[in-house]
């Protein structure tokens, strides 16, 4: 690994020079650690992959930051550990691919996890990752697997889970960032507050689900190029609320920078989307 750095970290920056971007932030893909059986190799695996992520930073420190990954199987150990990186290792966040092993964020077990990002003041990145299981729908159709759909949905039923649990009244300071244009969320906001308002479980939440995910959730437009879909998420989630993310690289970075330096919004919001809002929610210099 250590050998490949030099040439991937320049293959990076050259991209990015290309597209005028000035800071990547770096992290492990699907499905990460999540999916990983055994404890001790999924803590093992977290440890090595943030050591040698923080090589990746070292290359090029003015331009790379890092997410961390954490193996929440072993939920202290994972608090310890982005503490760690956060720390020591300088990153910014952390990441997490789906749920662990079956298991999602608003489990009564990851209260501590969540203590931990709130007492850091860092932002959790919540990506897609395997679902847990497989639903009668996609049966037939593996055409609708993994980042057609199917990752989607177990991505944004995962965050609803959050907000619907109440997780947030307990932990108010918790930031989470969705990528994908908000995995659907933002054009959804109306009809939730509307349906949440007639059952039980709505009605005992502090305040309807729209106003939850506007003050705890940030989106990032990665592999979502498209203005019509980001003048909706602006009006819905709000100016602030809006990163600009390219999803690299499984989508082509040039077409990405094209995109939002012609995108129809005004420049005020370009800039907010492009620069100011990540620079505070990831406290970048």
């Amino acid at each position: 690994i250590e050998v490949a750095l030099p040439a991937v970290s320049e293959q990076r920056l050259k991209a990015m020079d290309s597209a005028g971007i000035s800071i990547q932030v770096l992290s492990q893909t699907a499905p990460g650690v999540q999916s990983i059986k055994a404890t001790s190799d999924a803590v093992e695996l977290a440890r090595r992959a943030n050591d040698c992520l923080k090589k990746h930073i070292e290359f090029a420190p003015e331009r790379f930051r890092g997410f961390a990954c954490l193996a929440l199987q072993d939920v202290d150990t994972a608090c310890d550990e982005l503490k760690r990186c956060v720390e020591e290792l300088g990153f910014v966040g952390a990441l997490i691919n789906g749920s662990t092993n079956g298991a999602y964020l608003d489990e009564p077990q990851f209260g501590r996890f969540w203590q931990t990002l709130e007492q850091l003041d860092v932002p959790l990145y919540l990506h897609p990752g395997l679902p847990a299981d497989h639903p009668q729908a996609f049966h037939g159709h593996p055409e609708l697997e993994g980042a057609v759909w199917s990752w989607t949905c177990d991505t944004s039923t995962h965050m609803l889970r959050l907000v619907f649990s109440g997780l947030f009244d307990r932990y108010p300071q918790a930031r989470v960032i969705l990528g994908h244009m908000g995995e659907t969320l933002p054009y959804m906001l109306w009809r939730l507050d509307s349906r949440a308002a007639v059952t039980t479980v709505g009605r005992a939440l502090s305040q309807p689900p729209s106003e939850t995910i506007k003050q705890n959730v940030v989106i990032t437009t990665s592999g979502v190029c498209a203005d019509a879909a980001l003048r909706c998420a602006l009006e819905a989630m709000g100016d602030e609320a809006v990163m600009f993310s390219v999803d690299y690289p499984y989508e082509d970075i040039q077409i990405s920078a094209d995109w939002i330096e012609n995108a129809n919004i005004n420049e005020e919001q370009r800039i907010k989307v492009c620069s100011t809002n990540a620079a505070r929610v990831l406290k970048l210099s």
